[in-house]
């Protein structure tokens, strides 16, 4: 659910910048943003019938942190919602952990057999990961322009994902399970 809307929201911000200027650019952009997340929200509840309850909080967050922007006239509130959402990510497994549950295992368990300790060992390396963008995204937002925000939110936070899944194969092969199909 997270590309077409960042996506749209990258292009109508460098768009609209071009016509109404900078803020009021990231005002009409921020509207896009809200209304694609919305639409993909319904596609996603129309084909799986559900929706998960971690787009469904993001969906909440952007449609929040979006009318704020857009009412206030302010876009430090989009701005806001990486690290909003990443660090509700980071937090809410960290207490997971806490209780002993890895939240991450019940999303992924079925694709990736693993043991309980790799499940706990992914589970702080994803909640680490999650407040390392939080902060990051604090950093780039207060200390560079509004179009590097834009570019680091739409271009840098999904490589330096991919980036950390790719650093976690060893991991994940390391604490990988043999399921009986395999076996044979």
């Amino acid at each position: 659910m997270e590309l077409g809307p960042l996506l749209v929201f990258f292009g109508g911000y460098f768009v609209a910048k071009r016509v109404v200027g900078a803020e009021q650019g990231m005002i009409w952009a921020t509207g896009a943003f809200v209304v694609v997340t919305m639409v993909a929200l319904a596609v996603s509840y129309k084909v799986e019938r559900r929706v998960p309850p971690m787009t469904l909080v993001t969906a909440i967050i952007v449609t929040v942190m979006g009318t704020l922007t857009i009412y206030l006239g302010d876009s430090s509130f989009i701005q806001l919602k990486p690290t909003i959402v990443s660090g509700l990510m980071g937090s809410i497994l960290i207490a997971g952990l806490a209780f002993g549950k890895s939240l991450v295992q019940p999303l992924l368990g079925a694709t990736l057999p693993m043991d309980d300790e790799g499940w706990r060992k992914l589970t702080f390396r994803w909640a680490l990961f999650f407040l390392t963008i939080a902060a990051l995204n604090e950093v780039v937002r207060r200390q560079m322009s509004l179009d590097q925000w834009i570019t680091f939110k739409t271009f840098g936070i999904l490589p330096l994902t991919f980036l950390f899944l790719l650093t976690q194969a060893p991991l994940m092969e390391r604490h990988r399970i043999e399921t009986p199909s395999e076996g044979d």
